[in-house]
């Protein structure tokens, strides 16, 4: 039971964001009018962004500064246990400060969405208790930046046929290989990182988990550039980089366990990012954009407008259903590929209806109030469909693992692909 009640946690919130920012101002009704700055929201610093690096680092100052504050005031992990800086508070105290930090003007914490979303639960589940010491309060408080260090040049969607490699010698393990699509690598301080220990073993066996710091000798991280401009994610290479032991997590060789925590912690993150309609991506602004180019009482705009809407509702509470489920204990299933699969659709949804409003008007930089600025979602938004796992294999999870359809025929890998294709035709 809390030792604290709703209505006193509400006023000591308020009390808090009072002190230390300001109410944002209401926006006015009128597009010619409205103060929204396109790209602004918690989920637009990275995929969607050209973002400049220098200017980048500013906004993180700004980031860690507030989850600071945060922490200075026992806000930073209001759910998570008080040995590692959390308050124990139930769910609903995390839904209650959201809605009250969602009214004042605060930094975006985009920064800290793999960390805390991903890598620190399963650091909690999985981790030594030297490195949730070390590392859980610190990344809660803002003081260090967490990653995610899976994807590989040949290990992408199929992630047990990764390569980069880990040998132990004595209490430390030595780290070499190639991680690639890694978020926010450049200015990460730590990152959970999945290896093979045993070649000898079938592929979704002898993997071992482990944290790795992004600034020790032989980690080299190298910036690639999108199709949007910016450069988001990077390549990272690891040349005899040691790891100690304590920073192992789970067992030698079961590394595949650690990995699923945290993909379908990632699923439900991604899920959850925008598949409400937060970002970018929110109605409002479509809405505006209807009223500012004189749509907003053409039926056919109107009924798609409304239908994404509703998309946009339908994921929302899936996902609320979906994290209650988390913040009461349990362990994040395999239904999370539906919040993942809903946002990629809400997104596509969105660039459709955007590009038809704009026409022209999206890809010719007229300067004229939100236009080109929806130039990165459409260019950031078919990497959605890949990110976190592709499109395709949601649906195998959501088929196989919740739905229990049968699994996909396997490959005959020991017959010539042509032979295989004659042998079928006779048949038929």
């Amino acid at each position: 039971m809390a030792d604290i009640t709703e209505e006193q946690f509400t006023q000591e919130v308020t009390a808090f964001l009072e002190s230390n920012s300001k109410l944002r101002a209401d926006k006015p009704a009128k597009a010619d009018e409205q103060k929204v700055v396109w790209g602004e929201g918690e989920d637009d610093i990275g995929l969607f962004e050209d973002v400049d690096r220098a200017e980048e680092q500013v906004e993180l100052a700004k980031a860690k500064a507030w989850r600071g504050k945060r922490a200075a005031a026992g806000l930073a992990w209001i759910t998570g246990p008080k040995a590692y800086g959390g308050r124990e508070l139930p769910a609903t105290y995390d839904r209650i400060y959201a809605s009250l930090e969602a009214k004042y003007e605060t930094p975006d914490m985009g920064f800290f969405g793999i960390g805390l979303g991903m890598v620190a639960p399963t650091l909690l589940a999985h981790g030594t208790d030297h490195a949730k010491d070390l590392y859980l309060q610190k990344m809660h408080s803002g003081e260090i930046v967490g990653c995610q260090l899976f994807s590989e040049p040949g290990a992408g969607s199929d992630l047990a046929s990764l390569q980069c490699k880990a040998e132990r010698d004595g209490d430390e393990w030595v780290l070499n290989g190639q991680k690639v699509w890694t978020s926010g690598a450049h200015y990460s301080d730590i990152g959970e990182i999945i290896c093979r220990t045993n070649p000898d073993l079938p592929k979704h066996k002898g993997l071992t988990g482990f944290m790795v710091d992004m600034k020790a000798p032989g980690v080299e991280v190298r910036p690639l550039r999108q199709m949007t401009g910016g450069a988001a994610f990077n390549e990272v290479f690891f040349t005899d980089v040691r790891v100690p032991d304590h920073h192992r997590l789970g067992d030698v060789n079961e590394g595949w366990g650690v990995a699923i925590t945290t993909l379908m912690n990632e699923r439900a993150s991604i899920g959850g990012g925008m598949g409400g309609g937060m970002g970018v991506a929110n109605t409002a602004r479509l809405i505006e954009m209807l009223r500012h180019f004189g749509l907003a009482d053409d039926l056919l705009f109107r009924n798609e407008l409304a239908n994404i809407y509703i998309n946009f509702q339908v994921a929302k509470y899936t996902n609320q259903r979906a994290a209650d489920k988390m913040k009461a204990g349990a362990t994040p299933g395999p239904e999370m590929s539906i919040g993942k699969m809903a946002l990629t659709k809400n997104l596509v949804m969105v660039n459709n209806f955007v590009a038809k409003v704009l026409g022209p008007r999206l890809t010719a930089d007229t300067g004229e109030w939100g236009t080109y600025s929806w130039g990165n979602l459409l260019l950031g938004t078919p990497a959605m469909r890949i990110a976190g796992g592709s499109d395709e294999v949601m649906r195998n999870i959501v088929g196989e693992r919740v739905l229990g359809l049968p699994k996909d025929p396997g490959i005959d890998s020991k017959t010539p692909f042509r032979e295989l294709k004659v042998g079928t035709q006779k048949s038929s």
